[in-house]
Order: C-alpha cells, then sequence, then structure tokens
C-alpha cells in the first residue's frame, strides 16, 4: 500500500492527493474522532435547530401547530429519505472509485447524482402541490390541525429541489475531504432558519407558513454553496461533463436503499402513532409524540453524524483493500460507540424534564404525557447507536440488501408490530415500550447478519 501511494503522489497534484490522503490515513481513535467531529457537530446542529424551530411553533402559535407539523412530517421523511438514498448510495460509489485511483469517473458520478437530486426535487414538489388537499386528509389531521398542516406542507414543498440538494451536499462534501464545509453549511443554514423563524412568526405574524418559509430560504444556503464549491474546487471531486449511466443511479439507489427504507418506515410508524395517539388522547397526545420523536432525533444525531463521518473512510479503505486498516477503524468506531451510548442514555433520562419543557409549560396536560413517555423511551439510546451504525457499514461496503433489512426492521417492521399489539395490552406506556423493544430486537437481526457475513471477518479476524 504505500509503494502504491508514493507512485501516486508523483502523478497527482498535492490538493487531488491531499484529499485521498484524509481517507487513506492510518486513523487512531483521536485522528478519527477529528475527522468525524464536523459531521457529529453538523448533525448535532442540525437536532439543535430542529428543536429550536419545532418548539417556537408550539410556544409561539400553539401545540396544535406542533401536531400539524408532525401530521405531514410524513412528506418530510420521503424527501429527506430519497435524498439521503441517492447521497449515501452515490457516496459509497464515489469514495470506491477514488480509492481505486478512477478519479474521472468519480467525478462523472458525481455531476450525474447531482442533477438526478435536482430533477427529482422539482418532480416531487410538482406532484405535492398538485395533490395537497389529498396528501393531509390521507395524513389523518382532524378538522382543528388541517388549516395548520396546508399552510406549513405548502410553502415547504416549494423548496424541495433545494432541500434535496442540501442533503446530497452534506454527504458529498465529505466524501471529497471537506467535511468541515458541510459542518459550516449546515450551522449556517440552522441559525438563518431560527432567525428567519421568529422574523415570520412574531414581528410579520404570518404563523406557521412563516416556519415553512424560514426553513426552507435555510435550505437554500448548502445548497447553493454546494453547487458553488464544486463548480469552482479544484479538488479531485468536482463537477464535470456527465455521462447519463443509468447503471450508476441504479446502484446508488439500491446501495443507499436502506436510508431510503429508514426514511420511508418512519413516515409510516410517525403516521401510526399519530393515528394511535390522537384515538386514545386528541390532538395532545399527538403533540406529546412529536416532543419525543423530535427530541430522539436530537440524541441520536450524535450517532447518525458519526456513522455519516466514518462511512466515506469505510468506503474507501475497502475500494483500496486495505483490510488491516479496514479492521482498525471498524473496531475503533465500536469502542467509541459503546462509551457513547451509556452517557447518552443517562443524559436522556436525567434531562428529560427540562428536554419536554423546551416544548409546552410545565402545568400542561402535553408536558406531562411526554413526560411520562421519556421514562421508558430513553432505554432505546443504548442500543440504536450500534443499530445506526451497523447499517451504515453494510451501506459503505455496498451491500444495500442487509443495510435495507436491517433500517426497515429497525424503524418499521418491529415498531409496527409493537404499535399494534402493546397498546391492546398495556394502553399507553405500550406505546413509548415499542421503541426500545424494536432496537433490543433489531440489535439481535444485526449480529446475526454479522456473523453470516463476510463483514463479521472484518471485525473479527487478525
Amino acid at each position: 500500500m504505500r509503494k502504491k501511494t508514493i507512485s501516486i503522489e508523483k502523478i497527482t497534484p498535492a490538493k487531488e492527493q491531499s484529499q485521498k490522503l484524509r481517507l487513506a490515513q492510518d486513523f487512531h481513535l483521536l485522528s478519527l474522532l477529528q475527522f468525524v467531529a464536523p459531521s457529529i457537530v453538523m448533525m448535532l446542529f442540525m437536532g439543535f435547530y430542529t428543536i429550536g424551530d419545532t418548539a417556537m411553533v408550539s410556544r409561539f402559535i400553539h401545540t396544535n401547530a406542533l401536531s400539524a407539523v408532525n401530521i405531514v412530517c410524513p412528506v418530510i421523511n420521503l424527501i429527506v429519505g430519497l435524498g439521503t438514498m441517492v447521497a449515501t448510495g452515490g457516496s459509497a460509489i464515489i469514495a470506491r472509485k477514488m480509492g481505486s485511483g478512477n478519479e474521472k469517473e468519480a467525478c462523472r458520478n458525481l455531476t450525474l447524482l447531482i442533477l438526478t437530486g435536482i430533477l427529482l426535487g422539482i418532480l416531487l414538489a410538482v406532484v405535492g402541490i398538485f395533490f395537497l388537499d389529498h396528501i393531509i386528509r390521507g395524513l389523518g389531521a382532524s378538522r382543528l390541525l388541517y388549516p395548520y398542516c396546508r399552510d406549513y406542507l405548502f410553502v415547504l414543498l416549494l423548496f424541495t429541489p433545494a432541500s434535496m440538494l442540501q442533503v446530497l451536499f452534506q454527504t458529498l462534501l465529505i466524501t471529497a475531504g471537506h467535511p468541515g464545509y458541510g459542518m459550516l453549511l449546515s450551522v449556517s443554514a440552522g441559525i438563518a432558519n431560527l432567525l428567519l423563524d421568529y422574523l415570520f412568526m412574531v414581528p410579520l405574524d404570518m404563523g406557521i407558513a412563516g416556519s415553512a418559509l424560514g426553513t426552507g430560504i435555510g435550505y437554500l444556503l448548502p445548497a447553493g454553496f454546494g453547487l458553488v464549491f464544486f463548480i469552482r474546487t479544484k479538488g479531485t471531486l468536482r463537477f464535470c461533463r456527465p455521462l447519463w449511466d443509468f447503471g450508476v443511479i441504479r446502484e446508488s439507489c439500491l446501495n443507499g436503499s436502506s436510508e431510503m427504507v429508514s426514511q420511508a418506515a418512519s413516515a409510516v410508524t410517525t403516521f401510526l402513532f399519530n393515528r394511535v395517539m390522537m384515538k386514545h388522547l386528541g390532538e395532545n397526545g399527538v403533540a406529546a409524540i412529536t416532543i419525543l420523536i423530535y427530541s430522539q432525533f436530537l440524541l441520536t444525531t450524535l450517532y447518525i453524524g458519526f456513522s455519516m463521518g466514518a462511512a466515506p473512510i469505510i468506503s474507501y479503505n475497502y475500494g483500496s483493500g486495505n483490510r488491516p486498516r479496514l479492521r482498525k477503524v471498524l473496531r475503533l468506531c465500536l469502542a467509541f460507540l459503546s462509551v457513547a451510548s451509556v452517557l447518552l442514555f443517562v443524559l436522556s433520562f436525567t434531562c428529560a424534564s427540562g428536554l419536554v419543557g423546551i416544548f409546552c409549560p410545565r402545568e400542561s396536560d402535553v408536558y406531562k404525557i411526554a413526560l411520562d413517555g421519556f421514562s421508558i423511551f430513553s432505554f432505546s439510546f443504548l442500543l440504536c447507536g450500534f443499530n445506526i451504525f451497523t447499517s451504515a457499514v453494510f451501506t459503505a461496503l455496498s451491500n444495500g440488501k442487509t443495510s435495507a433489512l436491517l433500517s426497515f426492521l429497525r424503524t418499521f417492521g418491529f415498531i409496527t408490530a409493537g404499535l399494534i399489539v402493546l397498546p391492546w395490552f398495556l394502553g399507553i406506556p405500550g406505546v413509548w415500550l415499542a421503541v426500545p423493544l424494536a432496537e433490543a430486537a433489531t440489535l439481535v437481526i444485526a449480529l446475526i447478519c454479522l456473523s453470516k457475513e463476510k463483514a463479521f471477518l472484518l471485525f473479527t479476524s487478525g
């Protein structure tokens, strides 16, 4: 491997080579954390500004508006899922080709995937706006929540192409060896989102449509910067004349299907959560489950960001055939996740009251319902990090089928079974228990998959 690296250095420009060397370096725990830190910070900040966004909706408008955001959340899940599918699946292909020294084809694939994302975003926006009323009714909005849902979703759909590009660039900037840029983009977009949300909702009194407008404008910042970056950069990955290779698009979608499955499953389970809580506790129940879902997103961003940052390293070393270095990286990742899972569980268990209190007054019924749920829900954070990372590993190794299976079981299969069965016997506590039990069952399946696949050898051999 050293001889191969030296020969590449002699024929490759210094700026291009430095990008590859960031992925090819011999990582230790500290250097690994330094590399993935921007991705973690980026995702954590996304979690914080998502919490801030929804908390302002709840505080400045009404908890019914918060419920409406969760009612239309499945549509947002679908958009993000499609973008993430193309981004993660395509990133694995691009990183693998970079690792094998095929930079020109990697650039063509990059350009093709960005164009695909733009066209897909336009298509989703047109279809969504045309069927807007049917979608909202199908999602189960009550007469009270319907106006909030329509105002919010209509505005957000207008920015679907920018939303797709944001998701794509967040992943591809990491693959390009510039995770720090992705972090700065997310932080800037998040700050702009929060400031604009406040401006549109409070001084300008635009209601929930103002929140959607602030979010949409926030999408435009990373989308515009990403386009400029890949046009002007002189690094290895940059825009060039694409070749319309539908095989690459197909492989990207298949390889990233686990992320799409995860988001689509989240959309369905969010719908099921809303229906169950609406049936038992009405709009207050929907608001409470919204608080838990968004709090879960905040706390799992650590795992998502870590997996996102580590995935290109795994793909690069897999593509270059450096198995010893690949095993080392995977073991470092597991060590970090073990410590982080315990710390996050303790944090979620002890800080639940303060977190729920961000959304609603402590004397409200919504607060009491959500706090009761957190005492059970918190146990899921002991296990979900391993499940998220294992799915990301299979994607990075171009084993999209296994990754999709794990994501499907974790975010849909087991949760759906729990929501159907547990409330019959336990009532509302069964709703909260569905997620921890789903994580436990998924972990068992993940271990079985690792033991049967060649990936298991990466963790255990020499």
